[in-house]
């Protein structure tokens, strides 16, 4: 019985895997996120907090892939941390990222502490999605709000000058 098993799965694999997006997304808890928010080095950070299931998120989205293209060649990195829910990863949120074509790095935060990360990102942050931080070494401001390309822009600049 367990070799018919065996089989039936290996015959359905190559079935599963054609439908999943290519696209490869880590999932960390808070503690595996942390190191992500707290580099210390000459490269400024976009940090943007999203759902696929939050319409203002989404909207904005356009705002963080156009700065990662803008400044694709300089020492600024977007990251896109999704808080969309874990049972969602392949159903939503990997065809989700193939089907906009998300070209910045897309990390999944899979933990239910959120009364406890919350504050660590930021003491300012009430849990409200969009989110966004940005920082460079200890030079860091938080923003629970949707941000447009411009008024995105106009922030970045404010750390890559100094």
């Amino acid at each position: 019985m367990p070799k018919i098993i065996f089989i039936a799965f290996m015959l359905i694999l190559p079935i599963a895997a054609q439908a999943q997006p290519d696209a490869q997304v880590p999932v960390y808890d808070y503690e595996g996120l942390q190191p992500l928010l707290q580099k210390q080095n000459d490269t400024t950070y976009v940090v943007n907090f999203w759902a696929t299931w939050c319409k203002p998120c989404v909207a904005e989205l356009p705002a963080f892939e156009e700065m990662h293209s803008k400044y694709r060649n300089q020492k600024v990195k977007v990251l896109l941390v999704s808080l969309d829910f874990v049972k969602n990863y392949h159903s939503r949120l990997l065809p989700f990222i193939a089907d906009k074509k998300i070209q910045s790095q897309v990390v999944m935060l899979n933990d239910p502490r959120s009364n406890e990360w919350i504050d660590k990102v930021s003491p300012q942050w009430s849990g409200a999605i969009p989110a966004t931080l940005i920082y460079r070494n200890d030079q860091r401001k938080f923003y629970e709000r949707s941000f447009t390309a411009d008024e995105l822009d106009t922030e970045l600049l404010k750390f890559i000058k100094q």
